[in-house]
């Protein structure tokens, strides 16, 4: 299995500047998806091409078979789902950064014109990037990218859901049947474990609808009522000749 040091680094720090059910999905994530297809689901598949015979001793057909069978290994399949899934997470912590360092350097900038006018310049300041608990503002353009981020998760979720079914279905079979070149004829072709497998394909199956999907459809109400008082609540703060005025000036009757 390959290293998840990384990418399990990457996303505790985008956990640090989620929501509540964001650190829900990411705990799920690591405990009932990457542990799991690194502590058991790779043993039950590691003798998957090794174990998968067929009743011919014809050469080339067990290996074309298999390809057959399964297009791609189960575990590959889940890991890619794994990195796809994780993509928009990474891709917020990635805009999360890029502010936090925009507003270092404008401070900076700011810090150096006051020392060479040595003069205070008095400018509107901008909301911080972080709160006083150095989380992360979900406001303005980083709210936007934080639903993105859940849209598109759902979306790949769904995908690979599709995609498993057309690949192999949700049950595996304990016997399956093959009349590709170079087989002499049609050949029935055997796996290891069948039952086995499917409980684990079953389990992952239960972790995206269950978990995944539902927490998805969660942040996604919460984030756009988020959204939705940012852009309305000033609306109504205005007075009712302001409000008939160009957004955000402000002409003196």
């Amino acid at each position: 299995m390959a290293d998840w040091n990384l990418l399990g680094k990457l996303l505790e720090s985008a956990q640090e500047h989620s929501t509540v059910v964001g650190k829900v999905w990411l705990t799920v994530l690591f405990i009932f998806r990457i542990l799991v297809l690194g502590a058991a689901a790779e043993k039950v598949w590691g003798d998957e091409q090794s174990s998968f015979t067929c009743d011919t001793k014809q050469p080339g057909c067990q290996n074309v078979c298999y390809d057959t069978t399964f297009p791609i290994s189960h575990i590959r399949f889940w890991v890619m789902q794994i990195i796809f899934v994780s993509t928009p997470t990474l891709i917020y912590l990635g805009h999360i950064l890029h502010l936090v360092r925009m507003e270092e350097k404008e401070k900076q900038k700011q810090k150096e014109l006051e020392d060479q006018q040595q003069v205070f310049c008095h400018k509107d300041k901008k909301p911080s990037v972080k709160d006083k608990q150095g989380h992360a503002r979900l406001q303005g353009a980083l709210l936007r990218t934080y639903v993105f981020n859940i849209i598109f998760k759902t979306l790949f979720e769904v995908a690979f859901i599709v995609a498993q079914y057309f690949l192999y279905g949700f049950e595996l079979k304990a016997m399956y049947t093959c009349d590709r070149w170079p087989c002499p004829n049609m050949v029935n072709c055997y796996i290891s474990r069948p039952t086995e497998k499917t409980i684990f394909i079953l389990f992952m199956l239960a972790v995206n609808f269950k978990t995944e999907l539902n927490f998805s459809l969660i942040q996604v109400t919460s984030s756009f009522s988020e959204l939705k008082c940012q852009i309305f609540l000033p609306l109504k703060t205005l007075r009712p000749d302001e409000q008939n005025q160009p957004f955000g000036i402000y002409l003196p009757g």
